[in-house]
């Protein structure tokens, strides 16, 4: 079986899962609700208030596609904390092992399994941006590939920093641990831990992902006026950053699973 085989293998699994469609289900009854206020916020602009009207509008776009960057996160989270631990607890793990496939090639195919149920989930959000701006009756200026690979290289550390924890801890154990460092590591750069001595909350900063560098909402804008492009040196390092940072995450991942046993939680 080779690396490839095991990640198409996964993401056909994700695409099956109960659980995984319930969460697109209600994902996107939430995100229904959200077209009765901007199609009020389309009439007001019709009705001689455009100025107003625009910026309610890039506001709320921003709001809901703030939330589906989020919702993401816990994606990519639950996804390659669950990918591995449910093999181990129904004993597949022992028949795909018993191929010749070494524990970091069967790691690595679980986790780029992960990176392509992100990649569609990313494609449809970005088609979801492109659809409520259009009802709004305003256009997204911003570059598609911004939009679509900042919130890649975001899911890869998250779900590189689940696979890792996954290796020592209960599942839900390791996801509720990777959610709440997320949560510090966004308000750690978003100077949301002010309340914290120096010293505290500098190795914070310091540790953490950034993940406020590799928001794609930042460049998310609806006019001309307000689009100011970020040098491309700008982007290669902010993405450079953030791919190596997932790397690290992954490699140590990779070698907590060489001892891992194969059965159980």
């Amino acid at each position: 079986m080779t690396i490839w085989t095991l990640a198409l293998n996964t993401l056909n699994g994700f695409l099956r899962n109960k659980i995984l469609i319930l969460f697109a289900l209600l994902f996107l009854g939430m995100l229904l609700l959200m077209l009765s206020p901007i199609l009020l916020m389309k009439a007001m602009k019709n009705a001689g208030s455009p100025a107003q009207a625009q910026n309610m509008i890039f506001g709320l776009i921003s709001g809901v596609m703030t939330f589906a960057t989020a919702f993401g996160s816990f994606i990519s989270i639950w996804a390659a904390a669950d990918t591995v631990s449910r093999e181990m607890k129904s004993g597949t793990i022992l028949a795909v092992m018993a191929r010749p496939i070494r524990r970091w090639e069967y790691l690595l195919g679980k986790y780029l399994g992960v990176q392509m149920l992100m990649v569609l989930y990313v494609a449809l959000m970005l088609i979801l941006s492109y659809v409520l701006a259009a009802i709004a009756g305003e256009t997204i200026f911003s570059s598609p590939i911004v939009l679509i690979v900042y919130p890649l290289v975001r899911y890869a550390i998250y779900s590189a920093m689940s696979l890792l924890l996954v290796t020592w801890l209960h599942p839900f154990v390791a996801m509720g641990v990777t959610i709440v460092i997320g949560i510090l590591a966004h308000a750690a750069t978003a100077q949301g831990l002010q309340f914290l001595p120096e010293w505290m909350r500098a190795p914070l900063v310091y540790v953490l992902p950034s993940t406020n560098l590799l928001s794609e909402v930042q460049f998310l804008t609806l006019t001309r006026t307000s689009l100011k492009p970020a040098p491309i040196g700008d982007h290669l390092t902010a993405l450079a950053y953030g791919l190596d940072y997932a790397a690290i995450l992954f490699l140590l991942a990779a070698w907590a699973f060489r001892k891992r046993r194969l059965t159980g939680d």
